[in-house]
C-alpha cells in the first residue's frame, strides 16, 4: 500500500485530536453543568429570598393593621372587650403563622397570586411541618407523611435563618426539582418556611443543547483537522518519495539524479545528503572508470614491456642455440643484449614491488637520522651521470646550513624519491639544457625546463600505471611518480607539481617542522 506514511500521520493525529477534544469536552460539559446548575440556583435563591422578603413585610403590616383596628375597637366600647380579647386570643392560638393568615387580606391575596410571581411551585410550612399553603402547581393534596426524608432537615435551617437546597423533594413531586427554603420573617422571628420548587427539566434542556453544540464543533473541528492532517501528511510525505525515487536511480546506477528537494529542516538536510551522496558517487563512477582504463593500460603496457625482453631474449637464445649465429662477436653481442633485456626486466619487477611495499601501511621503513645536504649531493652526483649522455647540466642553490638539515628518514627510500624526479628531468629536457635544484626555508625543489606536463595529465602523474603518450616516455613503466609519491607520504613531505606544457615542470618537496630536525 502506498503512503504508508502519510496513513498513518493522519491515523495518528486524527486519534489525538480526538482524544483531546473527548478530553476537553468532558472538562467542558462538567464546568458547564455546575455552572448551568449555579445559575439556576442563584436565580432561584434571589426569587426565595425576594419572595421571602415580600411575605415578611405584608406579614409585618397586617400586624400593624391588626394592632390597630384592636385599639380602636377597645377605645368605643370596653364592653366588649373581652369578647374580643377571647376571639383574639383564639386567633392568636392557632400557633403564629397559621393564625395570623385568617385576617390578612393583603397577604392573602399576594399568596393567591404566589405561584405566578415565583413562575414555579411555592409551599409555605410552618416549623412542625405542617403545610400552610400549597402552591396551585402541585396537581395533589400534600400530608405530613407524605413529605421526605430531608424535608425536616431543610426546615430547621430555614427556621435558623439560612438559605438552603435540596432535592428530596423529586419523588414527592414526580419529576427532578431542585428545591430552596428561605426564611419568612414577623419582625425578628421566623415564623414559616417558604419552599420554591422548580423542575430542573430546563437545566437538562440547556445542558443537551449544550452537549448537542460541543459535539457539532467538536465534529466540525475533527473533519476539519483530518482534511488538514491529510494536506500536512501528504506535504511531508512528498519529498520522501522523492528521496526514494532518487535513492532507487542511484541504486541503479544513475549518479546524476537528484531529489530536487529545498528545504531547510531535517528532511531538507536528508534530502541534500542524499545529493551529496549522488556527486561523491559520481566523482566515484568515473574515478573507477579511470582506474578501469588505467588498469587496462597497465595491463597493456606491462604485457609490452615482458613480451619485448622476453621476445628478445628467447630469440637470441633459439639463434645461439640453434647454432645460427656462431661468429664470437655476433655471439657476445647476443648474451650483451640478453643482459640488457633481463636487466630492464628486473628493475620492471623491482619497480612493482617497490610500489607494493609502500602502498601496504603495514610495511615498516627504516627510519634513522640523517643529513639532507648529504643525501641531495649524493644524489645530485648520480643524476650527472645519467644527464651527462645529453649534455645536461644540473645546478644546485642550497641556502641550508649543512650543521642544520638533519631529519628522521630512510635513506635509500628518500635517495630513490630524488632520483625519479631528477631522472625524469632530465629526460623530459632538451639536449644541452639545465636542470636547476634549489634547497631553501625547508622547500627542495627541481625544475626543469622540458616538454611539460598538459593540465589534463596533470592531476593523474601520481597515479600507478599512469603514462604520458610523448616519444621521450616510451621506455617508463607509470610507477616512477607513484613511487616517489608514497615514499613522501611515508616521511610526511608534501609532494607538489606545477607544470607548463611546452615550458616545463617544477616538483617541489615540502618538509613538515617536525620531520626537519634544525640545530
Amino acid at each position: 500500500m502506498k503512503n504508508k506514511i502519510a496513513l498513518k500521520l493522519t491515523l495518528y493525529f486524527s486519534m489525538s485530536l480526538l482524544l483531546f477534544s473527548l478530553i476537553i469536552g468532558s472538562v467542558f460539559m462538567s464546568l458547564f453543568k455546575d455552572q448551568t446548575v449555579q445559575l439556576h440556583q442563584t436565580e432561584m435563591e434571589k426569587r426565595a429570598t425576594s419572595i421571602a422578603g415580600t411575605l415578611s413585610t405584608l406579614l409585618s403590616d397586617s400586624n400593624i393593621s391588626t394592632e390597630t383596628r384592636s385599639n380602636e375597637t377597645g377605645r368605643n366600647g370596653m364592653g366588649n372587650m373581652g369578647g374580643m380579647g377571647g376571639g383574639m386570643m383564639n386567633g392568636m392560638g392557632m400557633g403564629g403563622m397559621g393564625g395570623m393568615i385568617s385576617g390578612m387580606g393583603g397577604y392573602s391575596s399576594y399568596l393567591q397570586f404566589l405561584d405566578e410571581i415565583a413562575m414555579a411551585d411555592v409551599w409555605i410550612v410552618d416549623e412542625s411541618l405542617q403545610l400552610m399553603t400549597i402552591g396551585h402547581m402541585t396537581n395533589r393534596q400534600i400530608n405530613y407523611a407524605d413529605l421526605p426524608a430531608d424535608a425536616n432537615q431543610v426546615v430547621k435551617e430555614v427556621f435558623l435563618g439560612r438559605t438552603t437546597f435540596s432535592e428530596g423533594f423529586s419523588s414527592l413531586l414526580t419529576t427532578p426539582t431542585l428545591t430552596v427554603g428561605a426564611p419568612i420573617k414577623s419582625g425578628d422571628k421566623v415564623v414559616g418556611a417558604l419552599l420554591l420548587h422548580s423542575p430542573i427539566e430546563g437545566t437538562k434542556v440547556a445542558l443537551r443543547q449544550g452537549a448537542g453544540i460541543l459535539a457539532l464543533s467538536i465534529g466540525v473541528a475533527l473533519l476539519l483537522s483530518l482534511l488538514l492532517s491529510i494536506l500536512l501528511a501528504y506535504t511531508f510525505t512528498k519529498p520522501l518519495n522523492r528521496m526514494k525515487k532518487s535513492t532507487l536511480q542511484l541504486a541503479n546506477g544513475d549518479y546524476e539524479a537528484k531529489t530536487g528537494v529545498q528545504q531547510k529542516d531535517e528532511i531538507g538536510e536528508l534530502a541534500s545528503a542524499i545529493d551529496i551522496l549522488s556527486e561523491r558517487l559520481e566523482l566515484a563512477s568515473h574515478e573507477s572508470e579511470h582506474l578501469e582504463q588505467l588498469r587496462r593500460d597497465f595491463i597493456s603496457n606491462i604485457s609490452h614491456e615482458l613480451r619485448t625482453p622476453v621476445t628478445v631474449i628467447r630469440g637470441s637464445l633459439e639463434a645461439l642455440c640453434d647454432e645460427v649465429v656462431t661468429d664470437p662477436d655476433q655471439v657476445k653481442a647476443y648474451h650483451q643484449q640478453m643482459l640488457k633485456e633481463s636487466i630492464s626486466l628486473q628493475r620492471l619487477v623491482n619497480d612493482l614491488l617497490d610500489l607494493t611495499r609502500l602502498q601496504n601501511p603495514d610495511f615498516k621503513i627504516e627510519m634513522s637520522e640523517l643529513n639532507l645536504c648529504d643525501l641531495l649531493s649524493d644524489v645530485v652526483r648520480s643524476a650527472q651521470n645519467i644527464a651527462r649522455s645529453k649534455d645536461i647540466v644540473i645546478k644546485t642553490e642550497n641556502e641550508q646550513d649543512p650543521f642544520q638539515c638533519t631529519l628522521q628518514g630512510d635513506y635509500v627510500r628518500l635517495r630513490q624519491m630524488f632520483l625519479i624526479i631528477l631522472d625524469n628531468a632530465v629526460k623530459f629536457s632538451p639536449p644541452q639544457s639545465e636542470v636547476l635544484v634549489t634547497f631553501t626555508d625547508q622547500v627542495l625543489s627541481i625544475k626543469d625546463i622540458g616538454v611539460g606536463i598538459s593540465s589534463a595529465d596533470l592531476p593523474y602523474i601520481f597515479d600507478r600505471f599512469y603514462k604520458s603518450k610523448n616519444e621521450q616516455n616510451i621506455s617508463g613503466t607509470g610507477l616512477g611518480l607513484a613511487i616517489a609519491k608514497q615514499i613522501a607520504q611515508r616521511h610526511n613531505i608534501q609532494l607538489t607539481v606545477d607544470s607548463e606544457l611546452g615550458k616545463g615542470t617544477e616538483f617541489k618537496f615540502i618538509f613538515s617542522n617536525p620531520l626537519l630536525l634544525k640545530g
